[in-house]
């Protein structure tokens, strides 16, 4: 999946779905949901620390899961990446490289993948990771009993997978076992992105006896192969992962990676020296960029993240199934006004759907933008200009009862004095608020925001907008980006390619399919002066066991 998670900016929480949608992350985290006391250390076992290595300390959010094949959300991500690993992965430079294959090679036509597993591939009990671990592992992900939200969206450019999803078939023809350390991938048409795709957790290589030994209880004792191991899960309270010594690794690296799931606030935590890493949020944010304040030193500016916040219709509903309706509200919005005024510049209005710096990020694109006697002329032309009439409008949030954001309040206002448009909150459970989503049982959903699993234009456009897709929350529909779209994945020209997802978006825009929001803007973030090799990276990748502890 994309992301999903909760990505807490200043005052704005936002959710990054597949990895796209999550709960946090925690270099980026500066108010916690869960606004309790820091962990109480001396209420937890202590954890003994080592010999060499050092610990990293870090703030997290319990993960809805720590199954590869179920991974929609930034949150499980961040430590499924690092537990387990795939035939391919993106570096820190966000570029393709080997990780269990040691090589590939492309058939002439570009349908068949022929992977040659590294000899000294292993799981974390010693035993080697051969090719039928790999067809097992991914049939598995795309077993309709799997249940996995993400499986179609990752894997039906294998020949046969959609057979198995379906439930037609018990085996991906398309996937076929050579030998150990040989395996073949066919695909159904020549695509560009297909190698990325792989870096997804749905591709990701599984211990079978693990799994089936474990039952529906298997991730309590993770028997993976990345760079850590999975030593301790308390919820609500840590994970602790170990660094696996696979006889080959850098052993100068971090020893174990401490996740404080207990809340708290993230700022005081850091000054505490209880974390070594923080975001600073609109509270701090004068105080840290003071040369004369101590803190001024630790303080790291990341680049943007490749990920965008929004407010998604679901367009098969009343009254978002309106075009016109769905524009009005779009033009209705100050953006910038709430950037500068409420979010203090910490984000970049948003009126089209790429991030900046992202492949086919379109600086000419025309989006809808704030204009007031527009959205009261296109309201007066949709199918619900009457408040008395109009269907009821709920826009369902994640959260506990909590504040929505000061954003996403403004908007409301803006709604209700430009337009006459009252809308009502609903908040649900992180849990439950994905399942529903996945379900598109939402009218409008917001506190969301899709991050990039992998650097192709594919990743947001065809994933969160074509017909078909299961990650289509909005259900919206439009046969001519279907058809830019489906000949995009195809097109060999890497010129052509972006300037078919080009035109896509901007049809999409007119649409109003969303109302995007925010990308993210330079991140200020703290980081303990004894930490290095941790990159500051715009979308979720394996790279903790780069980071070294040198005090």
């Amino acid at each position: 999946m994309k992301k999903i998670g909760l990505s807490f900016i200043v005052l704005f929480a936002a959710v990054f779905i597949a990895c796209g949608e999550d709960s946090s992350n925690d270099e980026f985290q500066v108010i916690e949901e869960k606004d309790l006391s820091s962990l109480d250390n001396s209420s937890e076992d202590p954890i003994t620390e080592p010999l060499k290595g050092g610990v990293f300390r870090r703030i997290w959010s319990d993960p809805p899961t720590l199954d590869p094949a179920l991974v929609s959300d930034t949150t499980s991500m961040g430590i499924v990446a690092e537990v387990f690993s795939g035939l391919v992965t993106l570096n820190t430079d966000l570029r393709l490289e080997p990780d269990l294959a040691e090589s590939w090679e492309i058939s002439n036509d570009g349908t068949v993948y022929t992977f040659k597993i590294r000899s000294d591939a292993k799981f974390h009990d010693g035993k080697r990771v051969t090719a039928g671990d790999f067809k097992w592992s991914i049939e598995r992900a795309a077993n309709p009993k799997t249940v996995s939200p993400v499986a179609e969206t990752y894997l039906n450019d294998i020949v046969g997978a959609m057979d198995v999803i379906e439930g037609r078939a018990s085996e991906i023809t398309g996937i076929k076992v050579i030998d150990d350390s040989t395996l073949q991938i066919t695909i159904d048409a020549p695509k560009a992105y297909f190698l990325a795709k792989l870096t997804y957790p749905t591709a990701f290589v599984l211990d079978r006896d693990n799994v089936e030994s474990g039952g529906k209880t298997w991730t309590d004792q993770i028997n993976g192969t990345g760079p850590f191991k999975l030593k301790e899960y308390k919820i609500g309270e840590r994970i602790v992962l170990e660094r696996f010594d696979d006889g080959n690794s850098d052993m100068n690296g971090v020893q174990l990676i401490i996740m404080n799931l207990a809340g708290g606030q993230s700022m005081a935590m850091y000054e505490n020296d209880e974390i070594d890493i923080t975001g600073v949020g609109l509270f701090d944010l004068e105080r840290v960029l003071d040369p004369n304040e101590p803190l001024n030193r630790e303080l790291v500016i990341a680049p943007p993240d490749f990920s965008i916040s929004y407010i998604g219709f679901n367009t098969q509903m009343a009254p978002f199934d309106d075009v016109k309706f769905r524009q009005a509200l779009n033009h209705a919005i100050d953006k910038r006004l709430i950037a500068e005024e409420v979010l203090s510049n910490l984000v970049t209005p948003a009126y089209g759907i790429l991030p900046p710096g992202f492949p086919g990020h379109n600086p000419q694109l025309e989006g809808l933008f704030y204009d007031p006697d527009l959205a009261k002329q296109l309201l007066a032309e949709s199918q619900y200009p009457d408040s008395e009439t109009r269907p009821r409008i709920v826009v369902t949030v994640p959260g506990r009862g909590g504040s929505v954001g000061l954003d996403m309040e403004v908007i409301l206002e803006m709604w209700r004095q430009v337009l006459g448009v009252e809308v009502e909150i609903q908040q649900v459970e992180w849990a439950t608020y994905l399942e529903d989503l996945n379900q598109n049982k939402f009218q409008a959903y917001a506190g969301l925001g899709w991050e990039a699993d992998y650097p192709d234009p594919q990743d947001f456009l065809d994933i969160l907008f074509h017909s078909d897709s299961k990650l289509n929350h909005g259900q919206y529909s439009n046969d001519e980006v279907d058809l830019v779209l489906e000949n995009a994945r195809i097109n060999p020209d890497p010129i052509d390619r972006i300037r078919l997802y080009q035109d896509a978006e901007q049809m999409i825009v007119q649409d109003a399919a969303w109302v995007p929001l925010w990308f993210e803007g330079e991140r200020y973030v703290l980081i303990k002066p004894y930490v290095k090799g941790y990159r500051l990276t715009p979308m979720i990748v394996p790279k903790l066991s780069q980071v070294r502890i040198e005090k």
